[in-house]
């Protein structure tokens, strides 16, 4: 029997799982605290930790689930931008879920974009009041208009040939360009120049921290949309707070936040919120925030499991190796150069 402490626990989490431990010989604690140094100590007798984006788990983390015998930590996200992936090699293999329903996430940035463009949640809000005047809903059309793409992964290209679906001309920037793909690669600068709206699909790294800041901002066009699925700290908040101040961002559509892992996934509905930034975000007439919520498919939470379950007993088979690894020893980190022949250590 494989013991899987698994940490922030939601409701939604546990019928997936759950049904699939018994056949998979795997009993999971379920734990509604985060992973963080205070509460590392409740893995101790498990062979195996399981995580979401906000849980913390940095060196301190890593080396004592190492002392507690921990060999394996399952990410069940694809971001693992809160695990110290460096610390961890040699010590416990991390996981992760590459791929859980890349629709779900290219769908709800489309979901935001059209809400915030054709005012449709004013428009809800109105008509509860039975209030049916049209005043201040002019919207513009998706069609004719540019939309840059910053990364293009799985959901980036989805999102593409969505937006490309509404007539839209699309401009792309990733690192590692899709290869064989009719995607019209430009640098991030023709983006923030040229789009008239700008979504965001790529991992948040020491490159891409803050690639939304004052400085590209002011390379924009005035009115530009924005849209965040993807990690929080991919946008310097207080400088897209000016932008919509100075009504040069037409718009903001977020499904993450930088500061999010003490506010999101909980009810704060009956609490004075202590995030001055966020507050004045929401705040804002042109802002709409969704509370990470984009993966929340039955679909997503479905491969979610799935593939975590997955890579936890592959990791405790006779050779342990497990196509989702994230292994330092290369420094490509997703992209493992020993081609999953054997274990990284």
């Amino acid at each position: 029997m494989i013991k899987v402490a698994f940490y922030d626990t939601k409701a939604y989490d546990k019928p997936s799982f759950e049904e699939l431990a018994e056949k998979n010989n795997i009993e999971f604690r379920f734990l509604e605290t985060k992973l963080n140094a205070d509460t590392v100590s409740l893995a101790k007798g498990c062979d195996a930790v399981c995580v979401f984006v906000n849980d913390d788990v940095n060196k301190e983390v890593i080396d004592r689930l190492y002392y507690y015998g921990v060999k394996l930590i399952a990410l069940r996200s694809a971001g693992y931008n809160n695990v110290d992936v460096r610390s961890a090699f040699g010590k416990v293999h991390v996981v992760h879920v590459p791929a859980y329903s890349p629709y779900s996430v290219a769908e709800h940035a489309i979901a935001l974009l059209l809400t915030s463009v054709r005012r449709i949640h004013k428009a809800y809000n109105r008509t509860r009041d039975f209030n049916f005047s049209l005043n201040g809903l002019t919207g513009f059309n998706l069609n004719g208009k540019t939309v840059g793409v910053i990364g293009t992964g799985r959901i980036g290209r989805i999102f593409i040939d969505i937006c490309k679906g509404f007539g839209m001309r699309v401009i792309a920037y990733d690192k590692f360009p899709a290869k064989n793909s009719e995607i019209e690669y430009v640098s991030t600068e023709k983006i923030f120049e040229e789009s008239d709206i700008i979504s965001l699909h790529c991992p948040l790294t020491d490159e891409t921290k803050h690639i939304i800041d004052e400085a590209a901002i002011a390379k924009m066009k005035k009115g530009v949309v924005i849209i965040n699925t993807s990690r929080g700290a991919l946008i310097d908040a207080e400088a897209l707070l000016k932008g919509i101040k100075d009504r040069k961002v037409g718009a903001a559509c977020l499904d993450v936040y930088e500061e999010e892992a003490d506010i999101f996934f909980e009810d704060r509905s009956g609490h004075i919120l202590n995030d001055e930034l966020l507050s004045r975000l929401i705040s804002m007439p042109n802002v709409i925030v969704t509370s990470h919520q984009a993966f929340l498919t039955e679909e997503a939470l479905s491969n979610i499991a799935e593939t975590t379950v997955k890579n936890i007993t592959s990791c405790f088979e006779n050779d342990g190796i497990c196509d989702n690894e994230l292994c330092y020893r290369c420094g490509n980190i997703e992209h493992c150069m020993k081609e999953r022949k054997e274990r990284c250590f």
